[in-house]
Order: C-alpha cells, then structure tokens, then sequence
C-alpha cells in the first residue's frame, strides 16, 4: 500500500472499523474496531496513488467506475466513517492542496451566461426523466423536503416544505407569484390550488417545461399558472410574490449581484421574496470536485457571509432568515433508499456506471449535512421594513391553515 495513503488513513480514522485492501490485495485495518465493519478493495494500485493527489474526485471517479469496490457496507457508509471522523481529526492540510487550486479559478468555473447557464441546467435535469420517479415524491420535489416532528414519510415531508414556504409568503388570493426555476411544477401548482395566486414559473429544462404545462394542462390550471423556458435575467414585469427554491446553487458567485438586483426589480414595492437554497456553515470554499464535473456543472453552495453580502448591495431587506438543519440530510437519505431499491430499473435506463455515479452523489451529499456544515437557507426579502406583519405568528397562523386544507383535500382525494 502506498505509505502516504497509510499515513492520512491512519491519521483520520480514529473510530470505527475500516479495512482497505490495496490494490495488490493486502489488507490494511484502521479504527478502533467499534461499529460495523466496512470494507473497501482497490482493484488497481494507480487508485492509491489518485487519492493521494486529488482525494474529493478520485474517490467518486474511482467509485463511479468500479475501481474501488465496497466488499462490505455500502459507499454511504465509508464516506460516513470518513467525515464523522474528519470533524475530530482532519487529514493534513496537503491533502487538500487540490482544492486550493481549485478555490484561485472559482469564479471562472462558476462564470454562468445564459447560454452556459442552459447547458448546465440540460446536463442534470434533461436526462431521461424516468429516473427521477425512481426516488423522488410523487410530486418530483427536488430540493429539501420539511421533516415536522414525528414525521418520516418523504411525500408527507415535501408536502410539509410547500406548506412551509407558502406561509412565509403571506399569500393573498389574486396576487402575482414568480417561482424562478420551477422545476417539474410542483410548488407553482401548489400555490394557485392553496392560495389562489396566479403563478409564472421559469425554467432553462426542456423537459422539465413539457412535464410542468402538462399537469397544469392536467389538473385544469393553465389559466391561473404558466410556465416559461425562460433565463431569470429575462424576465419583465412586477410580481407581489417571487419564490426561488433549489436554484441560487445553480447562479455561481459572479452573478450573485446580478441575481438579487433582478428579483428587487422585479418585486412590487411592497412585495416579498422567498429564496430557499442550500448553504454552508463555514467560510466561502469550492464545489466539491466530482459534483461540479459529473453533476452540478457551474453550481456552488454559497457561504451566508457571501449571499449576504450581495443582498445588502441590491438594497433589499433581509426580514427573515431561517436556517433548516438535518432535513436535507434525511430527504437524501430517503432518495438514496428509493434509488437503491430501484438499481435494476435505473440500470436498465442508464447503465451500471450511472447507478453507482448516481448513488454517489447522493450518498456524498446526505454525509456532507450530516457531518460537513451543509445546511438550507431560506432568506425572506422584502424592499421595505413594514411589508409583513411585525412578528412571525402569521407564519404559523398560515401553516395551521394550509394543514387543514391540505389534509380536508387528501381525504376527499381518497374517498374519490
């Protein structure tokens, strides 16, 4: 085994159980032999050797490609070993010698321009969109779903999230709402049936705009919700309402400026913005390196200090800030349990080097807000100070509300 790889192993893995077999075939055990035992094979000894200069990409490049293999346990369970571990003993700072390359041309990777912002949108989201029905809810909610206490069931979870961001919006019946970066629908539908609005939604996914006008057509919606492939930075008019949900990872830094000013702009004078997004708990940094190359192109999860700050300079107001813990962690462990249980049917449409890309990103992602910091910012945004009530009970008022209709609507969907 090559000494350096032994050297960061021994040095990070303090608790557990791990044995590495290298790619001569030699086993190497690390831990303190507690918990389940997890055990990882290299097939070939140049594996070794890529984790050693470049760690956050060939550990998934070589996952994703059958050249690490996990003999016993799953890719989950490795990486939570690792990062559980990490937080009491990082690895040496050269170890990350990479990503402090990467972090000096940040903003080159991020540059997003309409045309490059739409191939990285087509890259994730445009892929056969079977796929997605294979882990997601029933209403294709792509972002964090709201876990309210005692509840475990994803669909009710996602339901909880919409529930949650309508009654941060104080909807009146009537109003304008733009969702930017509608995604498959979901919330912009939610919002006219919940609240009465009349709802424009804007997406740069071709196959993502067909699902959305579809159940619209659907559901007998398309007057009061319409959908536009259309980039954020086109848009014209004046909204009461603007919600952006999962998509602010997808701007890059050099926009941010550009990203906020459009939404004051577009906000009536005493409009409300709503912008959910995934954070993180520590200084700016950089995309983890196997999610921008194989899966987020051009995206980046951003610091609070950085969206902050771009919010100050467009001369919006900050009214509400809430920082969502852990959900994201257990909506990923639910996608991550659906796509398991459905490999065949997704290696059926993609292929075996896509299902284990894919579990992947998703096994990565869940420890990363379990153990590295990640988090879901929901910034409410607003021109002027008095455009909300002065305390938070209409929030709650509003939730009560949308509970028990939501749950008047389910019961007279399952007499049906």
């Amino acid at each position: 085994m090559h000494r350096l790889l032994d050297t960061i192993l021994h040095r990070l893995v303090k608790v557990g159980d791990l044995t590495f077999i290298d790619g001569s075939g030699q086993p190497h055990r690390y831990g303190d032999r507690s918990g389940a035992p997890i055990v990882v094979r290299a097939t070939k000894r140049a594996v070794e050797r890529r984790l050693i200069l470049d760690p956050q990409l060939a550990l998934g490049e070589a996952y994703m490609r059958g050249d690490l293999v996990m003999e016993e346990g799953r890719i989950y369970d490795f990486l939570g070993l690792i990062l559980s571990n990490a937080q009491r003993h990082p690895p040496p700072r050269w170890t990350t010698t990479a990503d402090a390359a990467r972090y000096m041309i940040r903003r080159l990777k991020q540059f997003n321009p309409s045309r490059r912002a739409r191939r990285n949108v087509a890259h994730h989201y445009d892929i056969d969109g079977a796929i997605y029905d294979l882990f997601l809810d029933r209403d294709r909610q792509y972002s964090c779903a709201y876990f309210e206490e005692g509840v475990t069931d994803l669909d009710e979870a996602q339901l909880a999230k919409k529930r949650h961001l309508a009654a941060k919006m104080a909807l009146e019946p009537g109003q304008r709402v733009l969702d930017i970066g509608s995604g498959w629908g979901g919330l912009g539908l939610y919002l006219a049936k919940a609240a009465g609005c009349k709802v424009t939604g804007v997406t740069l996914s071709a196959e993502q705009l067909k699902v959305s006008n579809e159940r619209a057509a659907r559901e007998g919606l398309a007057r009061s919700v319409s959908f536009e492939f259309k980039d954020y930075r086109k848009v014209e008019g004046k909204f009461d309402r603007i919600v952006s949900v999962g998509m602010l990872e997808h701007v890059g830094i050099n926009h941010y400026g550009t990203y906020f000013r459009k939404v004051r702009d577009l906000l009536t004078d005493d409009g409300v913005a709503l912008i959910h997004t995934i954070g993180r708990s520590e200084p700016p940094t950089v995309t983890n390196a196997f999610i921008a190359k194989y899966i987020f192109p051009g995206g980046y999860i951003p610091a609070l200090s950085e969206v902050a700050s771009a919010i100050e300079r467009s001369g919006l107001v900050i009214s509400d800030l809430e920082i969502l813990r852990i959900h994201y962690a257990e909506t990923l462990r639910a996608w991550r349990q659906r796509f398991l249980a459905n490999w065949d049917k997704a290696r059926a449409i993609l292929g075996e080097e896509f299902c284990r890309m894919w579990e992947f990103y998703l096994a990565g992602s869940e420890a990363a807000f379990r153990y590295q910091g990640l988090v879901v910012f929901q910034l409410q945004l607003s021109k002027r100070n008095d455009s909300l009530p002065f305390t938070r009970d209409y929030i709650f008022d509003a939730e009560r509300r949308l509970m028990s209709a939501d749950t008047a609507g389910g019961a007279r969907a399952a007499r049906a």
